[in-house]
């Protein structure tokens, strides 16, 4: 076989929806593809999504109008070129993960089910298992992957990109006994979610580190739109955090403060299903008025059988708690949800550095503006990383052979200068660097509401621990590396950015923040 007809190496790093949705495209296109993720396969922030996937399938819905939506909650900031791509693209990867067999929910007649969820002008969103959507497309995508053939190296963790020349050739990976080892590749597509974990809460699963985003900012890959984190409204506020899908709000659940008062709808004339920012900032602003305490989600209008049988999961989770919300309203407060920025791509997916790619909550296409619309965080790992994975599968630069396992080391390879004094150790809550402490800075400085003061002071704090980092000997410490890495992001953003829009508000900008 000649070197032209050689079929490229593509290495995948994540798989949830964006990864596996890369990778099979990839493998459709012609390339070698290797999935590698840091634990289990299925341990994926795809497999926590509840409420559904937005999508323009059914006769009355248009991709104007879903594009419109897009536009609208993003508070006009989206790329109409990503959003454009978002809503057609979309049409068809919904039928493609039915064709690989997902199980979206069906009415009585047998079509298609779709809820109603903040922002959208009318019902699309399809849902799985009640509210487990995430869950049963990532039983359907890792089956066709396995179907496929394709290798999914788990428990193996993302150092370092390689780079030759300029050229993204390749990764640093570490096994979880910290031995690590150069594999070289002629693509690498980075899918590794977002980085929820930088926020002491979060809704986001202990994965979320945010590994891809810091792994391309040491490359020296752009990032945008860093700033923007939008922040769950509804998380239960008993017991571990668990998310309470924005689809109940859609079935006719309403907020409440304390007195009974829907509070909701003083701040936004579509109250309980306004964009995402405007709810959250309302019942944060609610909870400072009853001395910290939740808000309440009043469900009761549902009725038991109704609730458990569309949310068998929050109906088990709630119960769980000790709580009944066929009778009684439940306590609610936000948390870090999603980050709308990321790596900076282009609509294939290619970033700034030739040889990476990014897709998902990892990638920056300007697809979410200032709030992302709810539920097109799935169709945009589908959409996205189908093109990713087929660019990526088109690179064509000579890649090396996979070197032998090396014993834990600082790494003269990849995009790390020498003179580099990141490139050490944080030491996991045992020294100067605790991630508990990053998360009450991220969550009071850098949270929901921001200014410049508290700003500079968690860049200071972030440089600071930054600074102590030493060796890295283990998956551990590189998550607490690259938590420190994004957080530097997400706050030089914020603090370029002066003026308050979507989910970005600055307490210091003279304007009064308007919704979005």
């Amino acid at each position: 076989m000649t070197a032209a007809a050689a079929r490229a190496r593509v290495l995948v790093f994540g798989s949830g929806i964006a990864g596996l949705t890369a990778a099979l495209h990839a493998n459709d296109a012609g390339a070698d593809v290797e999935i590698l993720t840091k634990e289990s396969a299925s341990d994926t922030a795809t497999s926590h999504a509840q409420g559904g996937i937005a999508g323009v399938i059914f006769p009355d819905d248009t991709h104007a109008a879903h594009a419109a939506d897009t536009m609208r909650a993003a508070a006009s900031l989206a790329d109409p070129d990503a959003v454009r791509v978002l809503v057609t693209d979309g049409t068809h990867r919904i039928a493609e993960l039915l064709d690989r067999g997902v199980a979206f929910d069906r009415d009585e007649t047998g079509h298609l089910a779709r809820g109603l969820e903040a922002a959208h002008s009318l019902p699309r969103i399809l849902h799985a298992g009640g509210d487990a959507t995430g869950a049963e497309i990532e039983r359907a995508l890792l089956a066709s992957v396995r179907a496929a053939g394709i290798e999914i190296r788990e428990r193996t963790s993302l150092v370092d990109l390689v780079l030759d020349e300029g050229v993204v050739s390749g990764a640093v990976v570490m096994d979880p006994s910290g031995r690590t080892r150069t594999v070289s590749s002629d693509a690498v597509v980075l899918a590794t979610g977002g980085a929820g974990r930088v926020f002491g809460q979060t809704t986001n699963p202990a994965v979320a580190t945010g590994d891809g985003i810091a792994a391309a900012v040491r490359a020296g890959a752009d990032v945008r739109d860093m700033e923007f984190i939008q922040f769950h409204p509804t998380v239960l506020a008993v017991g571990a955090t668990f998310l309470v899908s924005e689809a109940v709000r859609g079935e006719g659940a309403v907020l409440v403060d304390e007195t009974g008062h829907r509070f909701v709808r003083d701040a936004h004339p579509d109250g309980e299903l306004a964009p995402r920012d405007v709810v959250a900032r309302a019942i944060a602003e609610r909870m400072a008025r009853q001395d910290g305490r939740p808000a309440l989600l009043d469900a009761t209008n549902l009725g038991a059988r109704f609730l458990a049988r569309r949310f068998p999961t929050i109906d088990r989770a709630v119960r769980e708690r000790g709580l009944d919300w066929a009778r009684d309203p439940i306590p609610v407060r936000p948390a870090a949800h999603y980050l709308m920025g990321g790596v900076t791509t282009d609509l294939h997916g290619r970033t700034s550095l030739p040889g990476l790619f990014a897709a998902g909550e990892t990638a920056g296409t300007g697809v979410h503006g200032a709030n992302r619309l709810a539920s097109n965080s799935l169709l945009e790992g589908a959409v996205f990383g189908a093109r990713a994975g087929r660019a990526a599968a088109r690179a064509s630069h000579p890649a090396d052979t996979t070197t032998p396992i090396l014993a834990p080391q600082r790494p003269e390879t990849g995009a790390r200068d020498k003179s580099d004094k990141n490139w050490r150790r944080c030491a996991g809550g045992t020294g100067p660097f605790d991630r508990g402490e990053l998360g009450r800075l991220m969550w009071d400085r850098a949270g929901l509401a921001r200014d410049g003061a508290g700003l500079a002071e968690a860049a200071a704090q972030i440089e600071s621990w930054l600074a102590e980092i030493g060796a890295l000997d283990s998956p551990a410490v590189l998550e607490d590396r690259n938590l420190l890495v994004v957080a530097r992001e997400i706050v030089r953003a914020a603090r370029a950015r002066t003026a308050s829009v979507g989910a970005h508000l600055r307490t210091d900008d003279a304007r009064v923040a308007q919704p979005a």
